[in-house]
């Protein structure tokens, strides 16, 4: 009389050795390009946070706005409300001092970065320049409404390659001047 055993054949042991070795060089696979691939993802969700913090502020001064003085694709200038002890003073906002109006000129003519000078009311030349934003796609990120003689509405597009696409990635916003003296 043969006795029932339980157990596996080596036949058997060696085809699911096999099956094992497979499943876990897929595994792998996938680990090690998705590690691969994350310092990419990392950069690109930086710039679109950088982007964003860009729009947000620019938003932020061109409704604190007064008029605008220079309007292109590329370029806007207007006279903004700041609050500083003097145009092209601290970039930081301080809440306890007054606000006085200053010469807000944003220029991303380079087609690859954005500048933001502020200089005293009036000076469309001087003024302390600042590099607020690279790695942007094309230099046409401003529009105006009703045109740009008459702007009271700035619209800006920020347009960001996309590394793992044909399309940019675009950051849309806009924002009338609040403080605009309108001729009647």
């Amino acid at each position: 009389m043969r006795s029932e055993q339980a157990g596996f054949t080596l036949i058997e042991l060696l085809v699911a050795s096999a099956m094992g070795v497979v499943l876990l060089g897929a595994v792998g696979s996938m680990v090690i390009g998705a590690m691969r691939s994350q310092p990419e993802v990392s950069r690109r969700a930086q710039n679109i946070s950088s982007a964003r913090w860009v729009m947000e502020r620019l938003t932020r001064e061109v409704r604190n706005g007064v008029r605008v003085d220079t309007a292109t694709a590329p370029q806007v200038s207007f006279v903004t409300r700041v609050r500083r002890d003097v145009c092209g003073g601290a970039l930081e906002d301080d809440p306890s001092l007054p606000s006085i109006s200053c010469q807000v000129t944003y220029d991303c003519s380079s087609g690859t970065s954005c500048t933001r000078t502020e200089a005293a009311e009036g000076d469309l030349v001087g003024g302390v320049t600042t590099t607020i934003f690279s790695g942007i796609e094309g230099s046409e990120v401003f529009d105006f409404e009703p045109s740009a003689s008459e702007a009271t509405y700035i619209g800006i597009n920020l347009r960001i390659p996309n590394p793992s696409g044909p399309a940019a990635i675009t950051i849309s916003d806009g924002a009338s001047l609040r403080n605009a003296v309108l001729d009647n």
